[in-house]
């Protein structure tokens, strides 16, 4: 199963354990729920699996991962009123001391689910921004400016009734 698939699936069964529970109870009792959505849904979930840190290869400390999801994906769970950055800093602290990829945090203290998935290592993300930028670039408006004179040299040497230039966007 691929990383984003699994994602969507672990956010899927926090939701239906969120909308059953709703906010209000210990951060225990929706990581054994979710645990046990998850194994429903036929994950492989490790509660509460110890890890150790090392540095400079002497081991430093030890920590617990709230759920580990078929070796894949580590689940930190909260349940505050809100996420804060240093719950996003705590996760990628232990994406990095693990070398797993990726992470979910949730937070079942708030009125709806919230989720943030997160990677070990920076990934840019592609935002209508990055399309806008792309349509804007050099290239794009060269390629449109030259098809544009073209066509209206065309419709000046009378091959288009007057006026009545090329549409564009439509064919």
């Amino acid at each position: 199963m691929e990383e984003q698939e699994l994602t969507e699936k672990i956010i899927g069964c926090a939701m239906k354990v969120h909308s059953v529970l709703g906010p209000g109870f210990l951060e225990s009792v929706y990581a054994k729920a979710l645990a046990h959505e998850l194994r429903n849904a036929g994950l492989k979930v490790e509660c509460e699996k110890r890890i150790t840190v090392k540095y400079d290869g002497v081991e430093v400390g030890e920590f617990s991962a709230d759920l580990l999801v078929e070796e894949k994906v580590m689940v930190e769970e909260k349940a505050v009123q809100a996420l804060v950055l240093a719950h996003e800093v705590q996760l990628v602290n232990y994406l990095t001391a693990t070398g797993i990829e990726i992470g979910l945090l949730l937070n079942f203290g708030a009125p709806r689910l919230e989720y943030k998935r997160r990677s070990r290592t920076y990934r840019e993300k592609q935002t209508p921004k990055d399309f806008i930028l792309f349509i804007l670039s050099k290239r794009f408006l060269s390629s449109f400016r030259f098809r544009r004179r073209a066509c209206n040299l065309t419709a000046r040497k009378g091959k288009l009734p007057s006026g009545q230039g090329p549409r564009f966007g439509r064919r």
